[in-house]
């Protein structure tokens, strides 16, 4: 498969703070990825060196096999939705519409007044007044339209209620099935995009926790509960990634697969065993190496 981007020992320091620390992945052509992790933990940064909007301390980005600063080939293939995408005061929704297409070469005119009428955008009122959720329906208009073989939406959908969150989602994975490309959602919300994500990235504190197939991330992680001797038992030759008393309880979290023998023993000490989700997984391991001493490796 294609790659799209490659990155190596990417760093970004702001003195003697690392925002990103020696960083190294790829991205595939035609593929959806989730970048994930806490506020700060260095993703935005990132993105804002995949699109020549900051400079790296060290290290090296290849986006379409070229460096991507000051380089028209590769910008011009690349849409990126930021969290905070700034517009000229005077600017109308029919105005970022009408100017778009000199951006983005694949632009899809039909598409983008589709999506205008599903998120029932006002064409004639200025970008300064609309709604923090309208204005990421403007973003994920664009976005999308664009069908740029490398989209990246930073927190695409702050504001947006759930039913046009679902809308999003449906529309990206229908118009990605009919015109695939490299797209990059970076999100809190990792338990609503999970099923979306063919690969998952986690950046904590600047450094890769975690860069794998989604599929193999599920199911990775299974809560047991039940007393603690029993629990302990259970635990001896396993991951730990989360734990806590509740009442005469204890509740752990473990990471690995389990076999069926682990099960049949679960079963054998009168313990409860359920799956974790991706978001929580996420958190627990981020948590963990943020410092919570209550896991155990």
């Amino acid at each position: 498969m294609t790659t799209i981007v490659e990155v190596s020992d990417l760093t970004k320091a702001y003195g003697k703070v690392k925002a990103v620390d020696s960083i190294s992945f790829k991205l595939e052509e035609g593929k959806i990825y989730g970048l994930l992790g806490s506020n700060g933990a260095g993703k935005t940064t990132v993105m804002h060196m995949l699109t020549a909007q900051l400079f790296p301390t060290s290290g090296s980005i290849k986006v379409f096999g070229e460096e991507p600063y000051e380089n028209e080939r590769v910008l011009s293939r690349v849409c990126f939705i930021k969290e905070s995408q700034k517009y000229p005061d005077t600017f109308t929704v029919a105005d970022v519409l009408r100017l778009s297409p000199q951006f983005f070469p694949n632009w899809d005119a039909e598409f983008a007044n589709a999506l205008i009428k599903d998120f029932q955008l006002p064409l004639k009122r200025k970008m300064k007044k609309l709604s923090r959720g309208m204005l990421s329906a403007v973003g994920i208009v664009v976005g999308l339209a664009s069908r740029a073989p490398l989209s990246i939406f930073d927190e695409p959908y702050l504001g947006l209620d759930a039913v046009s969150r679902n809308l999003f989602y449906n529309r990206l994975l229908n118009d990605y099935a009919e015109f695939p490309r490299t797209i990059v959602l970076s999100t809190h919300l990792i338990d609503e995009v999970s099923q979306l994500l063919e690969h998952v990235l986690v950046i904590d504190r600047g450094r890769i926790l975690l860069n794998e197939e989604a599929e193999a991330l599920r199911g990775r992680a299974s809560n047991v509960v039940g007393t603690a001797s029993k629990v302990e038992l259970f635990l001896a030759d396993k991951k730990t990634i989360h734990r806590e008393a509740i009442g005469g309880l204890t509740s752990a979290t473990v990471l690995g697969a389990l076999t069926a023998r682990d099960r049949s023993h679960a079963e054998e000490l009168g313990l409860e065993l359920t799956p974790v989700s991706l978001q929580q997984m996420i958190v627990h391991l981020t948590t963990r190496t943020s410092g919570n001493k209550e896991g155990t490796a």
